[in-house]
């Protein structure tokens, strides 16, 4: 009897008002009703409450949503969204149920087929992978003409130019390149 106990009592519950920055492990049931900044990983269920916001990734036996997570969930049993939740990342289940007006911003795997779940989750995972290490190559202009580059500039005029066009030039990084 005890053993199923762990299945439908809360072993922690954060509430209403409490604020965790960091990445949190929890063995067991887990209700939130307040805010973490930080990714969540038990080996039980968790209950995210209306008011509670979620800013990491989940990774629970299943999960239930009625507040905002902003990250992705990892919940091999289930997914419940109710019409007040906000998922704004992927999600990975066998079995995912979403109440009419529930947000979802990414990609969705719920597949109930073992091998079919398997299988579409690593080439998932092999795609974030392969996109999250892609180099992007710096934007070149076009080289002035020679004229143009011996030339005196009159940067007052140049500057007025700009302004009457309504162009302006705002510097993008655009990353570092991995070696």
């Amino acid at each position: 009897m005890a053993l199923f106990a762990d299945d439908i009592a809360f072993k922690t519950i954060i509430g209403e008002g409490s604020s965790i920055h960091g990445d949190i492990k929890i063995n067991g049931m887990v209700r939130i009703e307040g805010d973490i900044d930080g990714n969540i990983e038990t080996t039980g269920n968790i209950f995210i409450g209306e008011k509670a916001r979620i800013r990491g990734n989940i990774v629970a036996k299943s999960v239930t949503v009625c507040g905002v997570v902003c990250g992705n969930i990892i919940a091999p049993e289930s997914v419940q969204l109710f019409a007040t939740s906000t998922v704004i990342g992927d999600i990975q289940t066998h079995r995912l149920r979403a109440d009419e007006n529930v947000l979802i911003q990414g990609h969705c795997i719920a597949l109930s087929n073992e091998t079919e779940y398997t299988d579409a989750s690593s080439q998932w995972d092999n795609t974030k992978a392969i996109t999250s290490h892609a180099i992007l190559e710096p934007i070149h202009l076009p080289e002035k003409s020679e004229q143009e580059k011996n030339e005196p500039k009159n940067k007052v005029a140049e500057s007025e130019k700009t302004q009457e066009s309504g162009l302006t030039f705002i510097p993008v990084s655009l990353g570092h390149r991995i070696r």
